[in-house]
C-alpha cells in the first residue's frame, strides 16, 4: 500500500488569494518509508510573502524570485502524487491550496477520500494533551533538533515518524511470511490465504484429563454453561464419568 506524507508552505492563510510556495513529500510502502521524497520550492505569481508567514517557515521573497512557477512543476507533482493515500498533519489546509493551484491550472482536485489527517488521529488517541506536530514528536521521542522553523520535506520526514506511531508503531509495519497459500492481487495490496489444516491436530488433553473434566462438568448440573461448549448433557455419554474415573482408578 503507497502513502504520502506531505506538507506545503505559503505566502500566508488564504488558499483563494494566497499561493504554494513548498511542497515535500515522503513517499511509505506498508507504512515503511522507502526512500523516495519529492521536494520543490515554488515562485509565488504575483504574490509577496505575508510577514507573518515568513515568521513561521523563513523563505523570503528574494529566495523565491528564480524557483519555478507552480504550473512548471504540476506534472512532477502530479505524478509523485497520483496515488495511494495522502497523510498531512492539519490536511484540510494544505489540500485547499492544493486543489485550488490545480484549479487554476485546470486540473481535478484532490479528492477528500485520499486523504487522512493526523491531526484528529492525535486528538482520539491523547485526548486533551497538545497536538502539535513538535508535541507529538515530543511525545514519541522524535529528534526535532534540526527544526528551527516549518519546511514542508522535513516537516514531512518527521510527520512520517509521528505517523507510524500513531497507527502503532514500527510493528504495524511488519508483515508475516506464511508457508503455503495463495497470493493474490486485492488494490494496491498482496493478499495472502492460507489453507486449512488437512486434518485436526490432536488434543493435548489426555483421555484421564478429558475425563476428570467432564466428571467435574457433571457435578455442576445440567444448566452448567460448558454444556454449550461440549455438546451433549451428563446423561448422554457413553460411559458415566464416575465410572470411567473409577475404571481408571
Amino acid at each position: 500500500m503507497r502513502e504520502i506524507v506531505f506538507d506545503t508552505e505559503t505566502t500566508g492563510l488564504d488558499p483563494d488569494v494566497e499561493r504554494v510556495i513548498e511542497i515535500g513529500g515522503v513517499e511509505l510502502w506498508n507504512h515503511i518509508p522507502t526512500g523516495r521524497e519529492y521536494h520543490v520550492f515554488i515562485r509565488p505569481a504575483d504574490r509577496k510573502v505575508d510577514p507573518a508567514a515568513f515568521d513561521v517557515h523563513g523563505i523570503s521573497d528574494e529566495f523565491l524570485t528564480d524557483k519555478p512557477l507552480f504550473a512548471e512543476v504540476a506534472d512532477e507533482f502530479l505524478d509523485f502524487f497520483s496515488d495511494g493515500k495522502l497523510i498531512a498533519h492539519n490536511a484540510s489546509f494544505d489540500i485547499r491550496f492544493l486543489n485550488a493551484e490545480l484549479k487554476r491550472l485546470g486540473h481535478p482536485p484532490i479528492e477528500p477520500e485520499r486523504v487522512i489527517d493526523t491531526l484528529p488521529m492525535a486528538r482520539r488517541k491523547f485526548p486533551m494533551a497538545p497536538a502539535t506536530l513538535d508535541a507529538l514528536c515530543s511525545r514519541f521521542s522524535i529528534d526535532t533538533s534540526r527544526r528551527d522553523k516549518h519546511g514542508a520535506l522535513l516537516d514531512s520526514q518527521l510527520l512520517a515518524e509521528v505517523y507510524i506511531e500513531l497507527i502503532g508503531g514500527r510493528q504495524a509495519a511488519l508483515g508475516l511470511v506464511f508457508g503455503g497459500g495463495e497470493e493474490s492481487e486485492e488494490g494496491d495490496e498482496t493478499v495472502r490465504r492460507v489453507r486449512s489444516r488437512p486434518a485436526p491436530l490432536k488434543p493435548r488433553l489426555s483421555e484421564d484429563e478429558a475425563v476428570r473434566h467432564l466428571v467435574f462438568v457433571e457435578s455442576l448440573g445440567e444448566e452448567a454453561i460448558w454444556w454449550r461448549y461440549l455438546g451433549r448433557p451428563a446423561a448422554e455419554l457413553e460411559e458415566e464419568p464416575q465410572q470411567a474415573v473409577a475404571a481408571k482408578a
